[in-house]
């Protein structure tokens, strides 16, 4: 292994966006184990230090593979298309419109059924705009039209978290 790799070679797992989450977890731990710094203790310093920088590089690595918007953007980034968040808006009308309406739904929202029903929507729109990533990546390899479906599923997880603050007023 090298600090180098990808965290798909790393972790041994295939460079696609469907991951076993369970594989995931069990390859970490045991990286972690073989990495953990107490284990070189007997070698001395530097032998620890290496030890931390691959630990730190495992835990970055799986923080990436087990969450689905940063790993379909590590695979969109591998693969020539940045996700290009901060300077990259652009959004089809029809998302854009979308967004307008959920805004003004969440703003009219008063008892807990309506923000049931929003937070359902929501939901449905992030299982669509996750799976729409699978096919992208996975089966058609259009990365570009991925790194668009990230930037629209960021916002979905964004305004699900604006729900979550309006209900907790």
């Amino acid at each position: 292994m090298n600090l180098n790799d990808t965290d798909f070679v790393l972790f041994a797992v295939p460079a696609t966006f469907a991951q076993d989450r369970g594989a995931l977890d069990a390859r970490w731990k045991e990286l972690q184990r073989e990495a953990h710094p107490d284990r070189f203790a007997a070698q001395g310093g530097a032998a620890q230090r290496l030890a931390m920088q691959w630990s730190v590089r495992i835990n970055e690595a799986y923080q990436r593979l087990k969450n689905p918007i940063k790993r379909a953007t590590y695979l969109c980034q591998l693969n020539g298309s940045p996700i290009q968040a901060e300077t990259n808006t652009a959004m089809p009308a029809a998302f854009l419109m979308q967004q307008m309406a959920w805004r003004e739904e969440l703003d009219d929202a008063q008892d807990p059924d309506a923000f049931e029903q929003l937070r359902a929507e929501v939901e449905a729109a992030r299982a669509r705009a996750l799976s729409s990533l699978d096919w992208l990546i996975d089966e058609k390899g259009d990365y570009a039209e991925a790194a668009r479906q990230v930037r629209a599923l960021m916002f979905i997880e964004r305004f699900a978290e604006d729900i979550e603050a309006k209900v907790d007023q």
